[in-house]
């Protein structure tokens, strides 16, 4: 299976190579202050997806979650990435360590695993990307953009034009 386009917004993976593709269409997209924040459960693929967009965006340096460290930053390519997890995070002032109000909608894109359990205090602006597993098919996702916000609408239409052409 390959990246398959179900409906607007909504896209089938069918190996981690299929989400990381996926980010690599995003990749273009993105401009300086955009954040996506990427939700679903341990190992279904956020990481992969962030592997994409760092690769599309120029910069040939390894990703890996930032479980640990909590933020990462790609800076290789067109604009700055700047990867967080947010998972060992258990309070809101927390955020104040990682350094995420330094760039947060100013320098570059970020990506915010598990950034959903902070979202009131982040920022109202964003693009949800939700992965979820797809049952009796153990390599496969389903990827869903959910926008908020008028730039993140923009920015859902642009991948999804992006995925489209890439299929033509």
């Amino acid at each position: 299976m390959a990246l398959v386009r179900s409906a607007a917004g909504v896209y089938q993976s069918g190996a981690a190579a299929d989400t990381e593709r996926l980010g690599e269409l995003m990749a273009p997209c993105f401009a300086e202050g955009d954040v996506a924040v990427l939700t679903g459960g341990l190992g279904v693929g956020k990481t992969h997806l962030t592997k994409g967009v760092a690769r599309g965006l120029g910069d040939g340096h390894p990703v890996t979650s930032p479980t640990f460290a909590l933020m990462a930053v790609h800076d290789g390519g067109r604009i700055p990435l700047f990867h967080f997890d947010l998972y060992r995070l258990e309070h809101a002032y927390e955020l104040e360590d990682t350094g995420i109000y330094d760039v947060l909608g100013y320098e570059g894109v970020c990506l915010l695993e598990w950034g959903e359990q902070f979202q009131d205090e982040l920022t109202d602006t964003y693009l949800g990307v939700v992965i979820s597993r797809v049952p009796d098919k153990p390599e496969a996702r389903t990827i869903v953009l959910e926008p908020h916000g008028a730039r993140a609408e923009a920015l859902a239409a642009s991948i999804d034009d992006a995925v489209v052409r890439a299929k033509s």
